[in-house]
């Protein structure tokens, strides 16, 4: 029986240039991007974000989850664990976004994508810039190594750059981090 859910990409970042970035990104991809979820730090609750992926049109449907800045639990990861463990939807992937924020323990990537559209199995820092290391450093993305069966995919900072990621070109970075998603998760369901 095939799954009726929605199917879901979470992006860690919701600022102004996120949020345009992301809504480019899903229109390249012919998802569905909920708008509403950015925030500069998100203000939905997980539950109210369901809510709207439930009524949009087709799916994949991408949301975005912000702290602002806050390494603890902030209002971003809550949401995104709400949606996460809420079995209402099917989470493809998570585009973990990096950012100058000190501390925290930061996320394990399968990926990353720099900002040139390379492919590495090692993080990027926020300008999308590749580092040696497995570990990229977010503010929104610390609970992520909770759930190891999660594919993500690690790029600097959405719509910059170094403008390599503006969407007067198209947002490619943050395009090609949501068709590496959807991609290895077609390969891993047999789609």
């Amino acid at each position: 029986m095939r799954n009726l859910k929605k199917k879901v990409i979470i992006v860690t970042d919701g600022d102004r240039i996120a949020k345009k970035a992301v809504e480019k990104a899903a229109k390249n991809i012919h998802g569905r991007c909920i708008s509403m979820s950015a925030g500069n730090p998100t203000n939905l609750k997980g539950s109210d974000i369901i809510r709207l992926i439930n009524i949009a049109k087709y799916d994949p449907v991408v949301i975005m989850v912000d702290d602002r800045g806050n390494t603890g639990k902030g209002k971003g990861e809550k949401a995104m664990e709400y949606i996460i463990h809420s079995g209402e939807v099917e989470v493809m992937g998570i585009v973990a976004v990096a950012s100058n924020t000190n501390g925290g323990k930061g996320v394990r990537v399968d990926i990353s994508i720099d900002k040139f559209g390379n492919i590495y199995s090692c993080a990027v820092d926020k300008n999308g810039n590749k580092i040696n290391n497995k570990i990229l450093k977010g503010d929104t993305v610390n609970s992520l190594n909770s759930y190891p069966d999660l594919f993500v995919v690690g790029i600097g900072d959405p719509g910059k750059m170094d403008d390599l990621d503006s969407i007067s070109i198209g947002s490619p970075v943050v395009t090609r981090a949501l068709q590496e998603i959807i991609k290895k998760y077609r390969n891993g369901n047999g789609i």
